[in-house]
């Protein structure tokens, strides 16, 4: 028993590393690669084009490479790849000088980053089913690190100006690159699925999309996902002009990523006592809450409350989202759900939301923020459906396999 506990221990806290490992990146590529390409002598239209292309064409990658990790059953061995890519393309983006191969090389490094998150989901996932780990205390390091490394990214820049900021992404590919050697490889798992690899048939993406199911919790999780668009783009902005301080904002930030993880670190609960795709609906009603009072400006005491809500905005939804596709996907097409998931909500759907908040924007927040309220009225539409929904087999069941899947949890009965 006691060994058992050890082994679930060490796989918790090497998949909890990794985590850290990739927001590390994350926390340094999102504020600060924006920031070395104007170093760079790039445009805003320039910046905008490199920033938002990996958004629309992962929808293109990380579903086929997720598909591969599927058929093989190998997710570990394609991330630690994806993460030597990474660091190989960092640095090709660290002497590139023009705006071409500059837009080639954050693409491609985002492309391989966003397909890792995936992969990393699936092997959390497979934590749960197959050890009883909870995966909210597994992720909640990844938020913590990008906090840190927002922070710490931050003070470098102030030393060494905007040219650090590639350097600082190269660090988060070489913290990741030794993460993902680290990883353990889950045997029982491997061994466990050898027959399911071996039935594999046809086209998994076309069979998940082709259940209603599935495309209602893509809508319910893709848009709640996308509706953070205007307040991830333009949010500081907007309190700037309101005349909070830069410490003020940094502290609203935090405070929001913080009742996050406070979320995270009770997540196991929060599912088994709320369901699944009730956790989503209710991340797009907080969303509609949320949103429709950012966009009156409101005072910094409301403000507090407001960003508390971001542990449901994105926190239940993205908890939600995690184990809706544990618990009613069948697991040899849990990558693949997985890299959809990400690929709509992180890709598409919080693409095609920046744009409308940024085509908005010239009007004030006001709009910007009411366009999020109609993309979270739709998710809440999308997840209540959800809800009410019942299944009594994974979808996508693989014939002559057994579902092993509480489906209560799903459905929120």
């Amino acid at each position: 028993m006691g060994i058992w506990r050890d082994q679930r221990q060490n796989f918790a806290a090497r998949v909890g590393l990794f985590y850290g490992a990739l927001f590390v990146f994350y926390g340094m590529h999102t504020p600060f690669l924006p920031v070395w390409l104007n170093w760079r002598g790039l445009s805003a239209s320039e910046i905008s084009a490199i920033i938002a292309a990996p958004l629309f064409l992962r929808v293109l990658v990380s579903p086929v490479v997720a598909m591969a990790a599927d058929r093989s059953g190998t997710h570990r061995w394609y991330l630690v790849v994806l993460a030597w890519m990474s660091l190989a393309l960092v640095l090709a983006l660290a002497a590139s000088l023009s705006f071409w191969p500059l837009l080639l090389f954050a693409t491609l490094l985002m492309l391989c980053n966003s397909t890792i998150m995936p992969l990393i989901e699936t092997i959390a996932v497979n934590g749960v089913r197959h050890r009883g780990l909870d995966y909210g205390r597994m992720r909640l390091w990844g938020s913590l690190t990008f906090v840190g490394a927002n922070f710490a990214g931050g003070l470098a820049m102030t030393v060494f100006g905007g040219g650090a900021g590639v350097w600082l992404i190269a660090l988060g590919c070489v913290l990741t690159v030794v993460a993902g050697h680290i990883l353990p490889r889950d045997e029982r798992l491997e061994r466990a699925d050898e027959p399911v690899r071996q039935r594999w048939r046809g086209s998994a993406l076309g069979e998940l999309l082709a259940q209603k199911e599935f495309r209602f919790f893509l809508v319910a999780a893709g848009l709640v996902m996308g509706a953070h668009a205007t307040f991830f783009t333009f949010g500081i902005l907007l309190w700037e002009k309101q005349g909070l301080s830069a410490a003020w904002s940094g502290t609203l930030w935090a405070i929001g990523v913080f009742a996050e993880v406070l979320l995270f670190s009770v997540s196991g609960r929060a599912v088994r006592r709320i369901g699944a795709a009730r956790l989503i609906a209710l991340g797009a009603a907080a969303s509609v809450i949320r949103w429709s009072m950012m966009a009156v400006s409101p005072p910094l005491a409301v403000l507090i409350p407001l960003q508390i809500l971001h542990g449901a905005t994105y926190g239940a939804s993205h908890i939600g989202a995690i184990h809706f596709i544990h618990e009613t996907v069948a697991r040899d097409k849990q990558g693949t759900a997985q890299a959809l998931y990400a690929t709509i909500a992180s890709g598409v759907a919080l693409g095609g939301a920046t744009l409308i908040a940024g085509w908005l924007y010239s009007g004030g927040g006001v709009l910007s923020y009411l366009a999020m309220v109609a993309l979270s009225i739709v998710s809440l539409s999308a997840a209540v459906t959800l809800v009410r929904m019942r299944w009594r087999a994974p979808l996508v069941p693989v014939s002559g396999t057994e579902p092993d899947y509480p489906q209560s949890a799903a459905s929120g009965g």
